[in-house]
């Protein structure tokens, strides 16, 4: 006899499940805990089958009868429906997976090991907060530029060049679909035409003929910085890494006896280990530091939570403090150390640029060139500490800095053009050595390098290759 709403709902209960029948093949499976469960038995290919209609009462008595016409319906046409339930799920759960965050979740999860936890956590902080709220949930085969443009535009408005960051990271998620067989086509190709032109261009960063005031007012710290701040600034200004590298510096990267400091892989923009030789003058001030911050385990731990490093903005905050704020950056001192060393200092390219840890610019160089010109660099971050000195100790200029007193210091270039540099190569500006252009003229080469260590005013001939 079929059954009604009301034995359905009055069933209890009882030590062990028990069943009753509805007939055609279902019944309500009453379960020790109280749940019932809609049940309809067939037989497929003659074997006993047991399919599972739902719960009630989620399903009510029609809703389980009208899945019972279904499935009866499936086996007519030779199909389980025990296996026809499964494809559906699976289906499901694979369309499920076609919506842009799924595919973006993805993607970042397949990326994030190449990244640095870091910029893993920003990148998906982005999407979250500018992506996934307006098209996070649409299938990546339903999306038109059109809605990728909305959101686009709508990050624009607080952030032009976040809006185009969000492009991009949609970009490599639109074609990681299409690697994967779930999209088309990128549809970000030509949304930038529609966002605002950026204007190009590079950190801020004073000019050489700059850099004595600044360096003076960072020396003076008339602007009465924090001891720490005023001593990373100091130090920024004497190793020209990355604002990152320095701020997240730890004690156990700085050897004192071999005066380097060694940054590891995961926290270089290159993932390469870089060496960065210390001056006697910044090891003075790590000396400083050691003293403040020896017990951290950071070099420039944050004051309000020293178990972290300082924040990013605290170099751009305190450049801001002493009047050089929008004309400076701390970006900017590599752009100092390196126009010194090539213009005043007449070091070649390639030392300076792996001072600065790039990478080679062509291929050929980037699988074949591994020198690192440690001994070089040593020399050379020596010789720029002490030309800072020189600016801080208020010389009146650079030619009386150089002033010639024997044969062996630096003297004006007379005729560019022609002049030679301490490495052989033809100097445009700055100042040449006279024992050099003297040995060049006879016909030797010295290899000795010299004035390691002495100050700026009294630098001696310096290294040739």
């Amino acid at each position: 006899m079929p059954l009604s709403h009301l034995q359905c709902e009055a069933a209890k209960p009882q030590l062990k499940p028990y069943k009753i029948n509805d007939g055609k093949g279902l019944y309500l499976q009453i379960m020790p805990n109280g749940s019932k469960y809609w049940q309809h038995r067939f037989r497929y290919q003659s074997k006993q089958r047991c399919l599972s209609l739902g719960t009630f009462p989620e399903v009510s008595l029609a809703d389980a009868r009208e899945k019972l016409k279904e499935a009866k319906a499936s086996l007519k046409q030779n199909i389980d429906p025990k296996v026809l339930r499964q494809q559906q799920k699976q289906l499901a759960h694979y369309e499920a997976g076609l919506t842009f965050k799924a595919i973006a979740e993805e993607w970042h999860q397949l990326n994030k090991d190449s990244w640095t936890e870091r910029h893993a956590n920003y990148v998906l902080r982005r999407l979250e907060l500018h992506t996934f709220k307006e098209i996070g949930e649409y299938p990546v085969s339903q999306l038109t530029p059109a809605l990728v443009m909305a959101c686009l535009q709508k990050v624009e408005k607080t952030g032009p060049e976040m809006a185009r960051r969000v492009m991009s990271m949609c970009s490599r998620i639109f074609q990681y679909a299409i690697a994967t067989g779930r999209g088309e086509r990128d549809l970000t190709i030509g949304l930038k035409y529609g966002l605002k032109k950026r204007k190009l261009g590079h950190y801020a960063a004073v000019t050489l003929d700059e850099l004595p005031k600044l360096v003076r007012s960072i020396h003076t710290n008339d602007a009465r910085l924090y001891k720490q701040t005023h001593l990373c600034l100091k130090l920024m200004l004497l190793t020209a890494v990355r604002t990152s590298e320095l701020i997240e510096a730890r004690w156990c990267e700085i050897d004192f006896e071999q005066a380097l400091w060694v940054i590891p892989a995961e926290r270089m923009k290159t993932r390469k280990l870089h060496k960065v030789p210390l001056s006697k003058q910044a090891l003075e001030i790590l000396t400083q530091l050691k003293e403040m911050n020896g017990k951290r385990d950071f070099v420039f731990p944050s004051i309000p939570r020293p178990r972290k490093p300082m924040s990013n903005a605290t170099i751009l905050k305190a450049l801001a403090n002493i009047g050089y704020k929008y004309k400076m950056t701390g970006h900017g001192f590599r752009s100092v150390l390196m126009g010194v060393c090539k213009q005043h200092l007449g070091y070649r390219h390639e030392p300076v640029d792996r001072q600065l840890a790039h990478e080679p610019r062509n291929s050929v160089d980037r699988a074949y060139d591994r020198a690192d010109y440690l001994p070089e660099r040593k020399v050379m971050m020596q010789e720029y500490a002490d030309y800072i000195d020189a600016i801080i100790h208020n010389k009146p200029n650079e030619k009386e800095i150089n002033a010639p007193t024997n044969r062996n210091i630096a003297t004006p270039i007379k005729n560019p053009t022609r002049a030679f540099n301490s490495h052989g190569y033809r100097a445009g500006t700055g100042y040449q050595i006279t024992s050099f252009t003297q040995s060049m003229q006879g016909g030797i080469v010295s290899s000795t390098p010299q004035g390691h260590g002495q100050p700026y005013s009294q630098m001696v001939e310096r290294r040739d290759h």
